[in-house]
């Protein structure tokens, strides 16, 4: 009889893409409003901003930036906030990879651990869905302190992180 050694062995595998956030945010991307590219003309991205259609940001996460290699001064930022204010969620001054970062990392935050106390814990590394560094060391830093060990990777290939004394 083949024996299943990986399902006996009564490890739990934590998959952090449980923790990618379920919210696709939208963006205002202010490279738009830039003359050539390069520089926001005050008079331009005032008009521009009176005609923009707010309402499609209704309800929703807004992210600001500006994915252009441009100085854009701090005053554009605040014009578009005071625009989007009362009508979106919530608003951020962040790419949607630092914002992925931040949700995920608030969500380990507020894991209950209790549930992976003196435990074998193999936090699964491989999987369709990107995810970032820092959630390998919120995690990690998170259930140290409750679990008998932590590895990395898949039940079948480990590679051992920490193992409790």
């Amino acid at each position: 009889m083949i024996q299943n050694k990986v399902a006996e062995s009564e490890l739990v595998t934590l998959d952090l893409s449980i923790f990618l956030p379920k919210e696709q945010p939208l963006f205002f991307d202010i490279k738009d409003y830039l003359f050539r590219g390069l520089i926001l003309k005050e008079k331009d991205f005032r008009n521009a901003l009176s005609t923009h259609n707010w309402n499609d940001y209704k309800e929703r996460t807004v992210l600001i930036f500006c994915s252009a290699d441009a100085i854009v001064p701090v005053w554009a930022y605040m014009l578009i906030v005071a625009n989007l204010y009362g009508i979106t969620t919530s608003i951020f001054f962040e790419n949607e990879a630092t914002w992925q970062e931040r949700k995920i990392i608030e969500s380990i935050d507020e894991l209950d651990i209790s549930v992976y106390t003196d435990r074998r814990v193999v936090i699964k590394g491989c999987g369709e869905e990107k995810i970032p560094d820092a959630a390998y060391v919120s995690i990690t830093k998170k259930i140290l302190p409750v679990v008998k060990s932590i590895m990395y990777g898949e039940p079948c290939s480990t590679v051992p992180i920490f193992k409790k004394k």
